[in-house]
């Protein structure tokens, strides 16, 4: 059966969307996801955008081990060398390397002819891989690009060296008929095809990112470039899990396999949506939360007497509920270790016991501690930004009633060691803890975007907090849960500033440096 690669731009594409803004423990646990998972290859960031995209792309390339691990580069030496610096410690050294193709980005964006974009093409491949054994080459606009100039450049970097080349549809343009008979196109006509893999990457700007993908593989594309939840700029990319469950279920008619481990979807899903503080829509397909939800009576009438009567696809398939629940407020330490460790959690023993502590005080005052329960407060201590945060809450106390002005009441142990406890006032419980924490962190904070959602179902479920907000002039996101909604939300407000600092600190590092 032919395999199709799956290559994962989640860290690259996908954090280019607005909004998204991870660090890089937390692009590290996700690179550790996209491996257990199995993807063929993971782009794990841009290392010449900035030191800290190369520091992650390198601390990835040194962890991840069953994967292929590449960075971006524009097609320039100094690009290629940045990404070098990071992956050359990788198990299989991978460079993606990208020029565009298109008349109009030619023209208007590069203000080069044809000639001179192959020249520069063929140059940065040429150099890339005197470095890399593996070495992708991106036409990007690939789609808009005329086919005979699209047959020139990729024999002409073939000749140089590439073992990939990529024809993106980079804003979304194609429909899957064209684009299936372009790669169609590319397979007949272009000279040494048969020596490389053709690649498809494409933007879902009218809805058709996965159907273009799936043309893609039929018409001879041996790898799609994709997405964790469809992430990526404007209205995303091609979403993975729904590649990678339809190639499944309709095997049958696709002939291929991808080697993904199905069972890891549910999960990678959740930890990019809780790490990337972007919300699944409920009728996502394959991963929304009403995937496998039945509302009308005919249908769960059809479900209870065979579930293949609506359900195409099981819950266990992506690892819906996989794990039973047995952990409860009586469980020690080591059968939660046990748990974690199944789960797919690696952690020191100090941030186990601070996990482990969590969950008691949670198994106290919850009925039942459900899978997603642990998956928070494991990933929290996972991804956490320092060891010790520069503000800690240490307690938040709100006084609220219908004809009283709300206060809120909070003390928080700063980076200098000292607790402060301050009060203040509000319209409402929510804004009387954002306006004490604003005096308890100094300097200037607006927020931008605040949403409180639950972890799991019932009454008891713990409430999760995202908050964007603009700190001393940069923007940042934090998130964080407790069983309160109101104490989840003060610590994420705390988390957000927590990351602005570190990133300040880090800032200074390196104009020092410079």
């Amino acid at each position: 059966m032919r395999k199709i690669d799956i290559f994962d731009t989640t860290l690259r594409d996908g954090e280019q969307s607005a909004g998204i803004n991870l660090n890089t423990a937390e692009k590290v646990e996700i690179a550790k996801q996209l491996e257990r998972l199995g993807v063929t290859i993971i782009e794990a960031g841009f290392p010449a955008s900035s030191p800290g995209d190369l520091e992650a792309v390198s601390l990835i390339a040194k962890t991840v081990k069953n994967s292929i691990v590449t960075g971006l580069a524009r097609a320039v030496k100094s690009d290629i060398d940045a990404v070098w610096e990071a992956i050359r410690h990788a198990e299989q050294p991978h460079v993606h390397t990208f020029i565009a193709t298109s008349p109009i980005h030619m023209e208007y964006k590069l203000k080069k002819n044809p000639d001179e974009v192959i020249e520069q093409a063929v140059t940065a491949v040429k150099y890339a891989k005197e470095k890399f054994s593996l070495v992708e080459f991106s036409a990007e606009d690939g789609f808009r690009s005329d086919k005979e100039f699209l047959v020139r450049i990729c024999q002409e970097v073939i000749k140089a060296g590439a073992t990939t080349i990529n024809i993106p549809d980079t804003v979304g343009y194609a429909s899957p008929q064209e684009y299936g008979a372009l790669f169609r196109y590319l397979r007949e006509n272009v000279i040494g095809a048969e020596k490389i893999k053709f690649s498809a990457h494409c933007h879902d700007d009218l809805g058709m990112a996965v159907a273009n993908s799936m043309a893609a593989i039929e018409n001879g594309a041996d790898q799609v470039e994709c997405t964790i939840n469809g992430l990526g700029e404007r209205a995303g990319n091609a979403a993975l899990e729904e590649i990678g469950v339809a190639l499944h279920i309709r095997k049958d008619f696709y002939g291929v396999e991808t080697g993904l481990n199905l069972k890891e979807i549910k999960r990678t899903s959740q930890m990019v949506s809780r790490l990337t503080n972007v919300v699944i829509q409920p009728n996502k397909a394959v991963v929304g939360k009403n995937a496998f939800a039945h509302e009308s009576g005919i249908h769960q009438d059809g479900v209870l007497k065979n579930p293949e009567t609506y359900e195409i696809i099981s819950p266990a398939l992506i690892g819906e509920d996989d794990i039973p629940l047995v952990l409860g407020k009586h469980s020690g330490r080591a059968a939660f270790r046990d748990r974690a460790e199944t789960m797919g959690f690696q952690l020191s023993d100090e941030k186990l016991n601070k996990a482990f502590a969590e969950f008691k005080k949670l198994a106290d005052r919850k009925k039942e501690v459900t899978e997603e329960d642990l998956t928070t407060i494991l990933t929290e201590q996972q991804v956490s930004i320092e060891d010790v945060p520069l503000f800690e809450l240490k307690s938040v106390q709100v006084q609220y009633g219908t004809e009283n002005i709300p206060t809120a009441t909070a003390s928080v142990m700063t980076p200098e060691g000292e607790l402060k406890t301050i009060a203040s006032t509000g319209s409402g419980s929510v804004e009387a803890i954002f306006n004490t924490l604003e005096q308890l962190v100094g300097g200037k904070v607006n927020i931008l975007d605040y949403r409180v959602q639950s972890v799991g179902k019932g009454r008891d479920a713990l409430g999760e907090a995202v908050i964007n907000l603009k700190y001393n002039g940069y923007t940042s996101t934090g998130r964080d849960s407790a069983q309160d909604v109101l104490e989840a939300s003060a610590k994420a407000y705390l988390n957000a500033v927590n990351r602005q600092l570190i990133q300040q600190q880090v800032r200074e590092k390196q104009a020092i440096t410079i």
